[in-house]
């Protein structure tokens, strides 16, 4: 089975369009670093037409974030803008892009407020 990282960001892909990005465009790099291993994974957005590849290329925005830390905002076990804030995530280029990005993951089933339920549906539609 694969990990939650994986299933999101292929989820991603096979949807082509996100109506949560339509006034976003750029492209976005997660590196995933473990050691001296980095996966990349790069989300070039256009209008809410989004296409995920692993391609280690230049992006508007680099994240930069442990493997196990980024599973478990895939999984909604943790909030991704907390983690940058704590200094766990490093984020170059245009943040706004990350912030925009950030209201497609799920959120704590515990989370309270405006995009709780909507992440949580979404979260939910996921699993089945």
């Amino acid at each position: 089975m694969a990990d939650a990282t994986t299933r999101f960001l292929e989820d991603l892909d096979r949807r082509e369009y996100e109506p949560l990005l339509a006034k976003s465009s750029g492209s976005l790099r997660l590196d995933l670093h473990e050691g001296a291993q980095t996966t990349h994974w790069l989300l070039r957005i256009d209008r809410g037409r989004v296409r995920v590849s692993q391609d280690d290329r230049e992006a508007d925005t680099v994240v930069g974030v442990s493997p196990a830390l980024f599973e478990d905002i895939a999984a909604g076990r943790e909030g991704g803008v907390a983690a940058m804030l704590r200094g766990d995530v490093t984020v170059t280029g245009d943040l706004r892009l990350l912030l925009q990005v950030e209201r497609l993951f799920p959120s704590h089933p515990d989370a309270r407020g405006p995009h709780s339920p909507y992440r949580r549906m979404r979260a939910e539609r996921e699993v089945q």
